[in-house]
Formats: structure tokens, C-alpha cells, sequence
């Protein structure tokens, strides 16, 4: 063994932009995930990670997980969030800084030459994207119903 600790089956990876209001959702939900895994025993088996964007680098987070759950903020989706199933697809983010989920699991397939893990985007209902802005209300509102749903592990059975 290379002294690196075995990666926990799931990983929930959160990503966005705290300085740009309502874009902060996903490192809220970190926040609020990493705490809860403090003082709880409820998140034993999930790895929790964050970032600005998504970027190829992330493709190696996907690596002997058994699926994965990606949040960020968006503006386009129902109330309160929407949960999707992915499929690793190739687009044109993975020739930019930032990639979409679907990309980050295209370039895990091409590595590693086996099909990704399961792995689902939930995306939180956003209204304000303005940079030094704080979240608004209602994103918050959002934020609270999308933690309880991840927490009690809704997202895992369907």
C-alpha cells in the first residue's frame, strides 16, 4: 500500500463561485455536508470534495467510487433542484477551464478504459449570479430543501 487512504464509495463533489451569489450553492452545500459528517455518523461512507469549477484533474476523483454526486447552482432548472442520472459524454468544456459533469466522466471513461460510476447532477434553483452579491432567499430556501434531500440519501434510491 502507497499510505493513501481507500477512497469511500461515494463521493459528493460540489462546485461553484462563493463570490458570486446564488453561484455559491455548491460550496454552501459543502459547508453544510461537511459539518453534518463532523457530527454525525450518517456520511461514514461518502467523500466529500468542493471547487470553483469542474476541471479534467477531476476525472481521477471518480476513481474506485461507486457513484457520484455532483451539485451545483443553476437558474434553468424546476424548484427547488432537479436531480438527473449522467452519462459521460464528450463536449467542448473539456477543452476549457471549466467542464461539465458529463465531461469530467467522458475523460474518466477514456483514461481508465472502463465505463464511469453511476453518477447523478443536482441542481439547485438559482436566481442571482452577481458577483459580490449574497445569496438570495429564495436560493437559501433551496439550499435547505436539496441538503435534507442529499442527507437522507433520497438521491441513492432512484
Amino acid at each position: 500500500m502507497n499510505g493513501r487512504q481507500a477512497p469511500a464509495p461515494v463521493l459528493i463533489l460540489t462546485y461553484g463561485n462563493p463570490s458570486r451569489g446564488d453561484d455559491a450553492l455548491g460550496p454552501a452545500m459543502f459547508d453544510m455536508l461537511e459539518k453534518h459528517k463532523r457530527e454525525t455518523s450518517d456520511l461514514d461512507d461518502v467523500d466529500l470534495l468542493t471547487d470553483f469549477q469542474l476541471q479534467i484533474e477531476h476525472a481521477v476523483d471518480l476513481e474506485n467510487r461507486q457513484c457520484v454526486l455532483f451539485i451545483d447552482a443553476g437558474m434553468s432548472c424546476a424548484e427547488p433542484f432537479e436531480l438527473q442520472l449522467l452519462q459521460a459524454e464528450r463536449d467542448d468544456s473539456f477543452t476549457t477551464h471549466a467542464m461539465s459533469p458529463a465531461a469530467v466522466l467522458s475523460v474518466f471513461e477514456q483514461v481508465n478504459q472502463q465505463p464511469a460510476p453511476p453518477a447523478y447532477l443536482l441542481t439547485i434553483r438559482a436566481y442571482e449570479f452577481g458577483l459580490g452579491v449574497p445569496m438570495s432567499t429564495a436560493a437559501l430556501e433551496n439550499l435547505q430543501l436539496s441538503y435534507q434531500y442529499v442527507v437522507d440519501g433520497q438521491w441513492l434510491r432512484i
